[in-house]
């Protein structure tokens, strides 16, 4: 961790991921009538998308989970602002670790790193544990990156922290998340403009800190991250998307 901190990306961003408020709400819907159901975020980040859930159902309760313990922080606050911290948990943890009865509704959007191990393995884990953690008939809310096309080898190159295996075609992901025991409800792809509104207000607090803090013994580490990140999301501007899966559990 760079010292002294640098600013949490919610400084700046509403949602830890390339999401609208529009976006944000049709996926709710898709989750169908939420009465009484108890909805599951596993790598919740600030669970802002989990608070918004249960805004929308005054009986609905909540957990999420997360290894950033700021990430955790906010949520709090802003569970505790808006009436809800009765109806939501939100726990500092490994969501790879985590065990519990299958739910109504899981969540695991953008994190299927939560489960560790070899990147090319990530989706193929995640879904395994959102298929044993979702109840029959339930609803999964799945969020995965994927290639608009095969990736050059120069991209590939540039991206440097992407395995080219690790991310599948927009049908073939959907193959195979389905192949793990879902139906498909539907299906959305982030815009450049939702990319582009999560990447600045992800930039602007690293370039503020770079700014302030010359002397700072993290300054070149920090430099290079921030120059490693900017060469990935260039090069991958025009061939890595995002897609927003709601699976129903058969």
């Amino acid at each position: 961790m760079a010292s002294p901190a640098v600013p949490p990306m919610h400084r700046d961003l509403d949602f830890n991921g390339p999401l609208s408020d529009e976006r944000a709400a049709r996926l709710i819907h898709s989750l169908g009538p939420l009465k009484g159901h108890h909805v599951v975020d596993l790598g919740c980040g600030w669970a802002e998308l989990l608070l918004r859930t249960l805004s929308t159902e005054p009986t609905a309760t909540g957990f999420g989970i997360d290894l950033g313990e700021e990430n955790i922080r906010h949520g709090r606050v802003g569970a505790t602002a808006r009436g809800l911290a009765d109806r939501v948990e939100l726990e500092v943890g490994d969501a790879g670790e985590w065990r519990g009865e299958p739910c109504d509704v899981v969540f695991n959007v953008g994190a299927t790193h939560v489960w560790g191990g070899d990147p090319v393995t990530h989706t193929g884990n995640a879904l395994t544990a959102l298929a044993d953690l979702t109840r029959s008939g339930g609803r999964a809310l799945f969020g995965e990156c994927y290639w608009k096309r095969p990736p050059t080898e120069e991209e590939i190159t540039a991206m440097a922290v992407v395995p080219r295996d690790q991310y599948r075609s927009l049908p073939d992901l959907v193959d195979f998340a389905l192949s793990h025991g879902f139906r498909l409800y539907s299906l959305s792809e982030a815009t450049v403009d939702e990319w582009d509104h999560f990447e600045n207000g992800n930039a602007w607090s690293v370039e503020d800190w770079i700014r302030d803090n010359p002397r700072s013994p993290d300054f070149e580490e920090v430099i290079r991250r921030t120059d490693t990140h900017r060469r990935l999301r260039l090069h991958g501007r025009d061939v890595l998307g995002f897609a927003y899966l709601p699976l129903l559990r058969a």
